[in-house]
């Protein structure tokens, strides 16, 4: 889905730059992002968006290269079977679906105010409905089952969206968060054989990655949702998220929460 947006908002011209852990992998995709769009304007920052040390030293790169952010697109996403831990001690699910999206977007939220107006994308999921907010158990403290731990990230970033757009209110920059669909990438094929022999009949009537993308490049460049903010996308309708999403309180102490944990 990364691909298939970063490839929509190259052809419309826009500087490009996209992030990710491997060095080949990165050069790989400019190179082919750049015969398939015909755009030269298109380049990488290395980071493991799951490690906050890696998510500061992204922001301190991308403030020394660039001065100018229109719109930032919140799309990494993994999921993980067994529980496990980054080295600084977040569950991964946890670091690398909610934490490391709210860290970088504060970090890097001076220059998009400068950039005014500017937009904010966060890919949620509707799998947020079957979660529920318990901060006791934000990372899996207690218990943890790998759908649970995802369905609860993908609440997260729902509570995050809509804490973030109050927050924003008055400085001409948006943030709306989407459900995309099933949507057929590789997301849990680090997970194994297993996983590898479940996922592709999981995704029989997964829609293709290019559809896929089509309501994240919507919400990043459509002029029917300027000025719109704080919204939960169904694809590309705007639709009511659960109660448990739309609590203000559960909202507010996760961002505190997250605060904390970032020591932003």
């Amino acid at each position: 889905m990364g691909l298939e947006t970063s490839k929509a908002l190259a052809k419309a011209g826009a500087d490009l730059v996209i992030i990710g852990r491997n060095k080949e992998k990165c050069e790989r995709t400019v190179d082919q992002l750049r015969d398939s769009t015909k755009n030269q304007n298109i380049n990488y920052l290395l980071a493991d968006l799951s490690e906050m040390k890696s998510v500061r030293q992204l922001a301190q790169k991308f403030h020394t290269k660039y001065d100018a952010l229109n719109v930032l697109v919140n799309n990494a996403g993994g999921f993980f079977l067994k529980r496990e831990e980054t080295s600084e001690g977040f569950e991964k699910t946890f670091a690398l679906n909610h934490l490391g999206h709210f860290f970088l977007t504060n970090l890097l939220l001076d220059i998009i105010k400068k950039s005014a107006p500017a937009r904010i994308v966060n890919v949620s999921s509707w799998e947020h409905f079957r979660a529920k907010y318990d901060n006791s158990n934000l990372q899996g403290e207690k218990e943890y089952f790998c759908w649970d731990a995802y369905n609860r990230s993908k609440l997260y970033n729902i509570l995050f969206t809509y804490e973030l757009a109050r927050k924003l209110t008055g400085t001409g920059v948006t943030v709306n968060t989407v459900h995309p669909g099933w949507v057929k990438t590789a997301i849990g094929k680090n997970n194994g054989m297993l996983a590898k022999i479940a996922l592709p009949l999981m995704q029989l009537k997964a829609i293709p990655v290019e559809d896929g993308a089509k309501p994240c490049i919507y919400l990043c460049t459509s002029p029917e949702v300027h000025g719109v903010s704080g919204q939960y996308y169904d694809k590309m309708v705007c639709a009511k998220s659960s109660d448990e999403s739309c609590n203000v309180d559960n909202a507010s102490d996760l961002w505190g929460i997250s605060e904390k944990l970032t020591n932003l």
